[in-house]
């Protein structure tokens, strides 16, 4: 009896760390909450003061402080390492918040997070500075984005904000038009530019919003949202027209504003508000490009009417996309006036360094050197900023073509009715009609 129950005892003990490393490899999440938090946790709280002295992230105290821990406690004066003010666990790491001493600032914590990392054993480190004086220390207990999964369920934060991709934190990366109007998404060939692209579309189509597409390699991409599609151009000629007409109508809604005294469409009452509209450009490149000298007339046209979108757009909630492989002064006039006006970046992997520093330099110059260390084989994965200097790693979840197809043609009937866009409509192929109307054929027997 005594033998069986060792025997239990042991098989038991070896299926449990069996478990474990399967849950280590397929259930990360499983493996953090029950392995991963504990040991890191102790690991932070014994080594912290230790740490935070050699990664040179400590200050001397102040006279008062110094005087009382020399002559009250009889102790050594010690350097004093920013305070825990409160430390939590979270399903994809640790979250530490952090009161900085006087001599200490968030960019001082920034530049240690490498060395902090290697110390705790963790993934990544990451700083946010939520208030002055007080930063919040976020460690990724694993590598988040080798499988992304989006959260199912997440409280809308507002009419314009879409989740698009995961944060190697573990947070969720939003679009949010009202903070962010217009970005810039560049990428190489295979990059998972089109597949940010793709979820990015999928998320607007649920949205009572106006989707305009303006892809020149005759619609390859683009075609595939085209039952949502409120516009869609596929050649230059075609693409110098819609932004004509959505120039027009930018021209009409100021006047809207103007008629009731405010400075913002959503300032609007909602039965006279316009819809928003989002316009889709993939491969910009293909717009500022001409073969013969009589095109460059329409170049500079587009160009001009696209950097007016730019500047002005915004308050009457026309909002910018813009995709391409490169996207710099050598495309042309007017390249760097329109890269200024689109302040969201998101840059993927790239064949060259200049690529990644058109995108994210005016951002930090370590974004940069993040982004032309993205590996080959991790498509998706990608770089975010703004202007305001916060970047961070981001990667979408994988959305198939037909998967963004079947989401557009769901909510084919969201697409609202715009009559200055009605010429641009893209022609719907048989399969994609409704067929609720009732059949004007009778059906004859069929007799011998």
């Amino acid at each position: 009896m005594a033998d069986l129950t060792t025997v239990l005892e042991a098989t038991g003990a070896l299926a449990g760390v069996g478990g474990l490393g399967y849950a280590k490899g397929h259930a990360p999440r499983v493996y953090w909450s029950l392995v991963g938090m504990p040991v890191t946790m102790g690991r932070f709280t014994w080594t912290y003061g230790t740490t935070m002295d050699v990664c040179g992230l400590t200050v001397q105290p102040s006279k008062l402080r110094a005087f009382m821990v020399r002559n009250v406690a009889r102790r050594e004066v010690q350097p004093v390492p920013p305070k825990v003010r409160r430390l939590r666990g979270a399903s994809t790491g640790l979250v530490a918040s952090l009161r900085l001493p006087a001599g200490l600032e968030t960019s001082d914590i920034a530049a240690a997070t490498e060395r902090l990392r290697h110390a705790w054993g963790v993934h990544s480190v990451t700083v946010a500075e939520t208030k002055p004086g007080v930063v919040e220390l976020r460690m990724t207990g694993y590598d988040v984005l080798r499988r992304v999964k989006m959260p199912r369920r997440r409280k809308a934060s507002g009419p314009m904000v879409v989740p698009v991709a995961l944060r190697e934190d573990g947070s969720v990366f939003v679009r949010d038009y009202r903070q962010v109007p217009h970005s810039l998404t560049l990428g190489a060939t295979l990059s998972g530019k089109s597949m940010y692209q793709r979820n990015l579309v999928s998320k607007l189509a649920k949205l009572p919003v106006g989707l305009v597409g303006i892809d020149c390699k005759r619609g390859v991409e683009h075609s595939t949202y085209a039952p949502r599609l409120s516009a869609l151009a596929t050649t230059p000629e075609d693409a110098s027209q819609v932004l004509d007409a959505l120039v027009e109508e930018m021209e009409k809604r100021f006047d809207l504003l103007s008629a009731y005294g405010v400075s913002d469409l959503w300032a609007l009452p909602e039965d006279v508000r316009p819809v928003p509209l989002v316009l889709l450009v993939d491969e910009v490149a293909e717009l500022f490009l001409t073969t013969a000298k009589k095109e460059e007339e329409r170049r500079d046209r587009m160009v001009m009417q696209m950097v007016r979108l730019g500047q002005l757009a915004r308050a009457i909630g026309i909002y910018l996309e813009v995709c391409g492989q490169r996207f710099g002064s050598e495309l042309g006039k007017g390249a760097t006036t329109l890269r200024a006006q689109l302040t969201g970046r998101v840059v993927h992997r790239v064949n060259d360094k200049q690529t990644a520093e058109m995108g994210l330099n005016d951002i930090s110059p370590e974004a940069v050197a993040a982004a032309t260390s993205i590996a080959a084989n991790r498509p998706g994965v990608a770089v975010a900023g703004d202007s305001s200097g916060g970047w961070s790693r981001i990667r979408t979840a994988e959305t198939t073509p037909a998967q963004a197809a079947a989401i557009c043609r769901e909510y084919a009937h969201l697409v609202p009715d715009l009559p200055y866009l009605a010429p641009f409509r893209p022609v719907m192929p048989a399969e994609y009609e409704p067929t609720d109307a009732p059949s004007l054929i009778k059906p004859q027997p069929i007799t011998e």
